[in-house]
This record gives C-alpha cells, sequence and structure tokens, in this order.
C-alpha cells in the first residue's frame, strides 16, 4: 500500500495531558447566559454571528472535487462514482473491509501521492481545523489503522483498505454525498443545492487508543471526546447520576451501521434542561467535539441548532462513568442530535477502545429518512 504524502501526515506532537486541562481547551468558545427565568444555558462564542452556510463555500468544496477526479484515469473514476441512492449511501461499515466488504467507491490503495494529495486538499476542504478535531482526527485515525496493521493486523488493516466516493455529481445544483471512510471511521456530508443538508452519520473508534507512536508522530484520537463525555458525568450529582442509569448493559452502539432508523421513541436518562449551567456547558462542549468534525462555518450552525434544542435534550449512561472500561457507555439525545459513546474490547490489542457515532435525527444521510 502507498505511505500516505505529507499533506495526509502533517507534523503534530500530541501530548496526554490532565483532564482538567483538555476540557479548559474544549470550553474555550463557550460562555454561560442566563434567561429570564434563572436558568443559565451555555453559549458557544463561535455561534454568535453564524449564519447558514454559503454557496461559495460549498463551491469551494465542488472545486476541490473537481481538483481531485483530474488526477484520476476513467477506471479510477468509474469505481469513485455512484449513483445517488439510499443503499449506496448506507453502504458503509465501521468493520474493516475485509469483514464489511459493502463500501462503494475508489479504494486509497489504488491512489499514487499525487492523487492523495488532492484528495487530502478535498479533505481539509470538508473538515474543521480544531486541534484534534476535523481533519486532525482524521490523519490520526488513519495513523492508527497503520499502527494496527503493522502490530498484528496484518494487510486486513491501514490506511490503503478506507474508500472515497462521490454519490451523484459534485454541483452546487441538486443533491449528492461525499461518502469516506474505514475501519472505524465514516464521513457522509451530504450537499443540496450548493448547501450541507447532513453531516451524518458519522463515526468514529480507534484501536489502539490512547497515546501511540506511528511513523514519528504521536497521536491520541478521541482524547477531546472521551474527556468531554466523562466531564459531563463527573459534574452530575448522585441523585442525577441516579437518573441517568440506564437499565442493563451496554456492549456495542444502538444506532451502529445498518441500524439507520432506531432513533428510540421516548428520551431516557436526566434532561439537560433541569441541570446547571455549568453543566449544561458541558454538554455543549461534548457535543462539539463531534459537530468541529466538519468545517467550521458549518460547525458553528449546526451546533447553534443543538443550543437551541439543549434543554430538550437527554444524558444517559451505563457501565462506568468514567468511560475508559470495557462496556462504559454513554448517550446524549437530542431533538435532533444524537450522539453515542461505548468502550469495547480489544480486537487486534489487549485493553479496551472506544466505538462513537454521530447521527442526527432530521438530517441523517441529508434528510433522506425512507426505508
Amino acid at each position: 500500500m502507498p505511505t500516505l504524502p505529507a499533506i495526509f501526515r502533517s507534523k503534530r506532537v500530541i501530548t496526554l495531558v490532565a483532564s482538567t486541562a483538555v476540557l479548559g481547551t474544549l470550553l474555550t468558545g463557550c460562555t454561560a447566559t442566563t434567561s429570564t427565568a434563572g436558568t443559565s444555558t451555555s453559549t458557544p462564542s463561535s455561534t454568535s454571528t453564524s449564519t447558514a452556510p454559503t454557496t461559495t463555500a460549498a463551491g469551494s468544496v465542488v472545486a476541490a472535487t473537481e481538483a481531485f477526479t483530474a488526477t484520476l484515469t476513467s477506471d479510477q473514476l468509474a469505481s469513485l462514482n455512484q449513483e445517488y441512492t439510499l443503499e449506496n449511501a448506507e453502504a458503509w461499515s465501521n468493520l474493516p473491509q475485509a469483514m464489511s466488504r459493502n463500501r462503494v467507491g475508489l479504494q486509497l490503495s489504488e491512489l499514487d501521492d499525487s492523487q492523495l494529495t488532492a484528495l487530502g486538499t478535498l479533505l481539509q476542504a470538508v473538515t474543521g481545523t480544531t486541534a484534534g478535531e476535523g481533519y486532525d482526527e482524521i490523519q490520526q485515525l488513519l495513523n492508527a489503522d497503520d499502527y494496527l496493521a503493522d502490530n498484528g493486523g496484518g494487510s486486513d488493516y491501514g490506511s490503503g483498505n478506507y474508500f472515497i466516493a462521490f454519490l451523484g455529481t459534485p454541483s452546487d445544483t441538486g443533491t449528492w454525498e461525499l461518502q469516506f471512510g474505514g475501519h472505524h471511521f465514516a464521513v457522509a456530508n451530504t450537499y443540496t443545492d450548493g448547501v450541507l443538508a447532513g453531516a451524518t452519520p458519522s463515526f468514529r473508534g480507534v484501536e489502539p487508543y490512547g497515546t501511540f507512536e506511528q511513523d514519528g508522530e504521536t497521536n491520541a484520537p478521541l482524547e477531546s471526546e472521551q474527556v468531554a463525555l466523562a466531564a459531563v458525568l463527573a459534574s452530575l450529582s448522585t441523585d442525577q447520576l441516579s437518573s441517568a442509569e440506564l437499565d442493563g448493559v451496554y456492549r456495542d452502539l444502538v444506532l451502529t451501521p445498518g441500524n439507520d432508523w432506531a432513533f428510540p421513541a421516548d428520551n431516557e436518562g436526566v434532561q439537560v434542561g433541569t441541570l446547571a449551567a455549568d453543566q449544561k456547558a458541558l454538554v455543549l462542549a461534548a457535543i462539539a467535539t463531534y459537530v468541529n468534525d466538519i468545517n467550521d462555518a458549518d460547525a458553528a450552525t449546526i451546533l447553534a441548532k443543538y443550543e437551541s434544542e439543549l434543554d430538550e435534550t437527554y444524558v444517559s449512561y451505563s457501565g462506568g462513568s468514567s468511560l475508559t472500561e470495557q462496556d462504559d457507555y454513554i448517550r446524549i439525545d437530542g431533538p435532533s442530535v444524537w450522539i453515542e459513546f461505548s468502550m469495547q474490547r480489544g480486537i487486534i490489542l489487549s485493553g479496551s477502545h472506544p466505538h462513537s457515532v454521530w447521527r442526527d435525527s432530521t438530517t441523517d444521510y441529508g434528510g433522506t429518512q425512507q426505508q
């Protein structure tokens, strides 16, 4: 498999630090405001002047798709370009390709360095710039799969086993989806008439979990998600934890690949609207670690929507509240947002590792909610 070029492997130094320091970074962009009822809610400063995604921003995505396709052969284009159908949109998995084989599109192992560079530019156009999220997180997760390939996983793992597909024709008119993913990773950005119509399902998982070295780089993907979600649970009182605790053991996510339309009819857990202002800020900060995976302008718009629904959002969990051991599980369930984080047993390596998904009950697959 080709070695990913420098655009996929920008040098970074990531050091695991105390959770309080990480959490402080996550909360930097949030301020608290007080409602007339005396109940405070948190407002991310980045959303105070946000507007809807513009066709200009979307146009830069289309330009990046055109620059990428210009590097491809006719056979590669035939693999890349797929029909925009719900069946193709649902053809994603968190499993290694050897265990899944249902993905559509062009495999990264078929690309040369110049083509991978053009793909990296495209992925930068659709993802966020926050450290540890967005494009930085993609790099770290690809590094993680290369680590598995080098440490017992063999050829079934590695960044060459990831796929890129265009469902429909990239354009500022009509509807199309940019689909990118592989083991432990899925991007599904759907655009309608030049505007991002949906950024979910968005899957993130990682093995090894924690700090690891790969090709001279230090990586710690999904640290910010775990720290932020654990901070929410740590902030809850004994009574609030009791309200938030779910019955039973959750050994995996509820809304796994292939289980797309199973949003529970009833909310479970503690309602965020009953929490104090600082607790609400923690919930919003946890949500932001997922939303910030997409480009900054669209992330601000989506986070503002989720903030407006925050009081009607619920937090629930099962297992330990530290979210570090197998079967530890947490869920954020709002009128739109759905986030799950589940600690799994190791597959290639010893120890636990997380699976995590961000869904949106109104915009999953760009709002194409039909079975």
